[in-house]
């Protein structure tokens, strides 16, 4: 049975998650994955290697992400990096309705005085 539909693959795990986050309208190679994640959340996340291509194989085995075959503009490419990677249509969407679920759960924990609206 096809999982075409957002709401198929959620929850997302938060790496799941941070890796969409960090690929975002962009096509970028696994070491600019890595370093995105750990720059958004401070340091609190270092993905690994190993752990990093588990979840993009994952990802893109359930259509989120594509393994371009052409390497970007010369100018903007690290010889160094073979794989570049982009959301598919699917991915964006699945990313935007873990956001919105995440942003229910937020409002959810203010309701009910969990966070803070102030410092």
């Amino acid at each position: 049975m096809p999982h075409d539909q957002p709401a198929d693959h959620l929850p997302l795990t938060p790496i799941a998650f941070e890796i969409l986050l960090a690929i975002g309208r962009d096509e970028r190679h696994g070491y600019a994955i890595m370093q995105a994640v750990e720059e958004r959340t401070n340091g609190q996340l270092s993905l690994h290697p190993g752990t990093l291509y588990r979840a993009i194989d994952r990802l893109a085995g359930n259509g989120l992400l594509n393994e371009l075959n052409e390497r970007p503009d010369p100018l903007l490419d690290d010889q160094r990096r073979r794989a570049y990677f982009k959301l598919t249509p699917l991915g964006r969407a699945v990313a935007r309705a873990e956001a919105e679920r995440l942003a229910e759960q937020v409002m959810a924990a203010r309701a009910r005085d969990f966070l803070r609206d102030g410092p």
